[in-house]
């Protein structure tokens, strides 16, 4: 999720599902904390996701309710904000609210005690115990007003994480995890 589910979010979303590919039981959906601005995704996003092998066809941007963070079995958010927004809206969810590259250092992790449990539960464990050099490492920054060259910076940031989100998550065997 990120603030207007115009950006980095929707790239996100469909970056991860083109790197996890078909078949592999994980739902993946996007959502901004502010009211979305249209009915379609953005057509500067909409260029860096084609030109990075996503697919935009069907995207629609929503808000991020309690009702899509309760259903979820990890929620990722562009933007440390992010996660405590969703964290606001369901406390309940805290264990499973991360932002998306705290996430993933977190989860890549050793395999040494955790082996063996799912990867949100390993991330979970890892929690509080490896940090990012500085907080502000775990946001990737809103390329709203910027040019496009930041947009597509940010683009492939993002799809640089999400080729190691989904090797984590293709790892996962039998695991359908609705982010």
């Amino acid at each position: 999720m990120c603030t207007g589910n115009t950006y980095r979010s929707p790239l996100a979303e469909r970056l991860l599902a083109a790197r996890l590919g078909p078949g592999t039981g994980v739902r993946v959906g996007s959502a901004g904390t502010e009211a979305p601005w249209g009915d379609r995704m953005d057509r500067a996003t909409r260029s860096v996701l084609t030109g990075l092998g996503g697919d935009a066809e069907g995207f629609r941007p929503r808000l991020l309710t309690a009702e899509l963070v309760a259903d979820a079995s990890l929620v990722l958010g562009l933007e440390r904000r992010h996660r405590e927004a969703a964290v606001r809206l369901v406390p309940v969810a805290l264990r499973r609210c991360f932002t998306l590259k705290e996430f993933v250092r977190l989860a890549e992790g050793d395999a040494g005690p955790e082996q063996g449990i799912d990867v949100v539960a390993r991330a979970v464990a890892r929690r509080g115990t490896v940090c990012a050099p500085r907080p502000a490492d775990d946001d990737i920054a809103d390329p709203w007003g910027e040019p496009y060259d930041v947009l597509r910076r940010c683009g492939e940031d993002i799809d640089a994480v999400a080729v190691r989100l989904a090797a984590l998550l293709s790892a996962e065997s039998g695991s359908a995890a609705p982010l």
